[in-house]
């Protein structure tokens, strides 16, 4: 039997709420609660009965990521997406490291395979970040991003999308260990400290701080 994914929806506009909320519930194996603003979230979900939540980053009575925090005090392995009708994927660098939440665009959302696909890695203990965003984004110069070579930028452009490294294989066309080899490469490059940081977590997060 399939488990079910609990799944809570923040959104406060009425007709994109209802989209979303439809979209999900159609999916077998997903149960849907829904609030259109932080008191309704805050007050009346139960955060140990989710896996994860889709919030919506600006809301009438406060943020998406006073309500994520407020729902992991209650349970730490909920897993967060954000979600912005604009390019906000630099609140993630507000979150501390261990805060490994994910963020969509509204414009993707819309999409059910790329919301559905999003949902079930965030919830596998992935960290996503919206590929259209991420796509976007130019290197800002003077930062470590410049020494890596395009081949390790666009590995690492991936990574930070949440690929696994056997996916980044699959898009490319390589080898699953030539992937291995990038992916020690650019934590090598970009003098990432595995002994402190989750490296892939720190080198999305390096990304996001030196692009724009």
């Amino acid at each position: 039997m399939t488990q079910t994914l609990r799944i809570g929806l923040l959104e406060d506009q009425p007709l994109f709420r209802e989209m979303l909320q439809h979209l999900l519930r159609a999916v077998p194996g997903f149960a849907v609660v829904t609030a259109a603003d932080c008191s309704d979230a805050t007050s009346n979900w139960d955060a140990r009965a989710l896996d994860v939540a889709l919030l919506d980053v600006e809301l009438p009575d406060g943020t998406g990521l006073d309500v994520g925090r407020a729902l992991q005090r209650s349970n730490p392995d909920l897993r967060v997406v954000l979600l912005s009708a604009v390019d906000r994927s630099q609140l993630l660098l507000e979150l501390d490291e261990r805060e490994q939440w994910s963020y969509l665009s509204k414009n993707s959302s819309t999409s059910s395979a790329k919301l559905i696909r999003a949902i079930r890695a965030c919830a596998a203990g992935r960290r996503v970040i919206d590929p259209d965003v991420v796509g976007s984004r130019r290197v800002r110069a003077g930062g470590r991003l410049e020494g890596l070579s395009s081949r390790h930028l666009e590995v690492l452009q991936l990574v930070t999308e949440g690929l696994t490294n056997q996916a980044i294989a699959e898009r490319l066309g390589l080898a699953l260990s030539s992937v291995n080899n990038h992916v020690n490469a650019i934590y090598a490059g970009l003098q990432i400290d595995r002994a402190r940081f989750n490296p892939r977590v720190a080198a999305a997060r390096l990304y996001l701080e030196e692009t724009a």
